[in-house]
Order: C-alpha cells, then structure tokens, then sequence
C-alpha cells in the first residue's frame, strides 16, 4: 500500500503515520503547487491524505489512477473537488473528532481573553507596569455569567463549545438548520430559525460552521450591523465565513465590540490588510478589542498526534479491508 501526503504540515519523519500503517510505503511531500510533485507518484499511490495547503481539483484527480481513498487529515474539506471524486468513485473522507475539545477550549479562551480584558492588561502592564496598573482600563471587561453565548453551526465543535459555555453559567442560544429538532431539549440550549434572531439577541457569536456556498461571507456588513451593543465575535472555523474587510469597518465602528480569531481568509495573513495592519501596529483603537491566533485552535501534542493518526487509520481500513467511515461526497465505496 502506498500513502501520499502531498502537503504534509507535521516535521520531520512520518513515523505516526508509518506506524499506523505496518508495511506501507508513505511519501511525504510539503508541497503547495500539485504540479511541482511528479506524476508518477500521483499515479502509484493507492491513498492520499490531505493537509490543508494544496487545492485537489479536478486534474488532480484525474492523475490518481490508482487511488482508492482520499482522507482530510482534518475536518474541513472545502479544498477538495468532491464531485471529482465522486464521479470516480473514490472517496473523500474527513477526521471529524481529532481536535473537538482544543478548538472548543480555544473559542472559549479567546472570548475570556476578551471578556476580562487578559490581553489588554498584559500588554499594559509590559509597557509601562505603573501606568498600566488599571484595573477598569480594558474597553470588553464585564460579567461572563447571564451573558447569551450564540453559537452558529451545532456540530460536535459547536455542541462541545455550547457545553463549556453553559459550565460558565451563560444562556446558550444556536442556529443550525441541518441539526434535528430536538437535539435543544438533549443539551439544555435554545435554538433559533433565523441566524438574524441570532445576530440580535447573543453577546456573543461564536462560529462553527464548514465553508460552504452557503456561509462564505455570512459574517458580512449586514450580519454585523444586526449584532447587539456590546457583542463579540469568534472564529475558530473558517476564515472565509468573515469578510474581513467588513470587520476591519465594523470594529472601527464599535459593531461587533470586539472579535477573536483563529482563522482568517488568507494564511498567513496579507500584512497590508486594514485590519492586520491595524493589529500588528496596535492601533489605539484596537487594543483589548482585538486578538488573533495562528490557527492554532486545533493544535496539542495530543491532538496533533491524532490528526497524523486517525486519517491513515481511515485510508488502511478502507484500502484493506473495505470498512469505510466518515466519508464526506457520497461514494458509498467498493473494494
């Protein structure tokens, strides 16, 4: 069995997915552009697992003649022609459960961050630890509890955030019109059917949906005008769910207060865009109303451990002995 990994983002030598798979042979490449690996290697790979930095379209597909799986070594798969696939009969699956918990922590600790003013007063203090000595100084400090967490996409990462929100004694409200009624009463939580109902009534958004037609830019000038005085907004999702040229007006603006984000449209980031410019030279405007992370939401030694893992224990199970699981384009598989 043959392994490709075309755009590998872990060091080193493949010694998880080596294990993981006994007996196969796996190729690393920690390429961006599909044409700068041979064809003969996209030929003899019987999988592929995919990270995140190389677009699989259609003439990607078409030289995988011996491919029998395609797996994300992640959750999202708006980089892969899914279609291309289909129509091949070659399955695309995703790893679904690897970093459920990291990414919930993250989108929890970055609105804390906010809520009570940690990054505000951190830079403060380093700059001038007498000055700085202001405990009411941070523009987003105030009460976490009886505040209305919002979440938009109730997936496991959406339901796992909902939780530790609800721990934080927080009113949790969410709009996803593909989860089943029902599953509200399960978790404790409202719903609502209409992400505008949403927009109006959270102190905080918090953003769990797949980028799809349907939710890129659903984040735009409108959806943020809708927002309430004081709300906050967190992406640990999707970049391309926010215009980000929207937000850079919007949080000028003071609508939304504040907002966190792991993800953003280009990584990494344009430094001549308004709002990255703004961050990198700390505007005044900005401070304690703006923090960014480089989509590290997902990362721990434990959870990176898993993302090198569980795809290639998807691809062998499949490749070797037909069982396939979380597959994402609808090929109901063969051997």
């Amino acid at each position: 069995m043959r392994i490709l990994i075309p755009d590998a983002q872990f060091p080193g030598e493949p010694t998880v997915e080596r294990a993981a798979a006994p007996g196969s042979v796996v190729e690393v490449y920690r390429e961006r552009d599909p044409d700068r690996i041979p064809d003969a290697v996209w030929r003899a790979c019987d999988a592929m697992i995919l990270w995140h930095e190389m677009p699989i379209d259609a003439g990607v597909a078409a030289r995988l003649s011996s491919c029998r799986i395609v797996v994300r070594a992640g959750v999202g798969y708006d980089r892969i022609d899914l279609a291309a696939f289909a129509a091949r009969g070659v399955p695309v699956c995703n790893c679904p459960d690897y970093g459920t918990t990291d990414v919930a922590d993250h989108a929890i600790a970055l609105f804390l961050a906010l809520a009570r003013g940690l990054a505000f007063f951190q830079d403060a203090l380093r700059a001038d630890p007498v000055a700085g000595w202001q405990w009411d100084a941070a523009p987003l400090i105030g009460r976490v509890r009886g505040r209305v967490f919002g979440v938009i996409g109730m997936g496991r990462i959406g339901t796992a955030t909902a939780r530790r929100a609800r721990a934080l004694d927080m009113a949790v409200l969410f709009y996803d019109p593909y989860v089943p009624e029902g599953q509200e009463l399960a978790l404790g939580v409202a719903r609502t059917d209409r992400l505008d109902d949403l927009l109006a009534r959270a102190d905080v958004v918090s953003l769990h949906a797949p980028l799809t037609d349907e939710t890129r830019h659903m984040i735009d000038a409108a959806a943020l005008a809708r927002f309430k005085d004081g709300a906050i907004l967190i992406n640990t999702a999707r970049g391309r769910l926010v215009d980000l040229d929207a937000l850079a007006a919007g949080l000028r603006a003071g609508r939304p207060a504040g907002a966190g984000l792991d993800v953003l449209p280009d990584e990494p980031p344009d430094p001549a865009h308004p709002l990255i410019r703004a961050f990198a030279s700390r505007e005044p405007w900005q401070a304690g109303r703006l923090l960014l992370t480089p989509h590290a939401a997902f990362y721990s030694a434990a959870g990176m451990s898993d993302l090198r893992r569980k795809p290639v224990e998807t691809a062998v199970a499949y490749v070797r002995d037909g069982r396939l699981r979380n597959c994402v384009n609808g090929v109901a598989g063969r051997r």
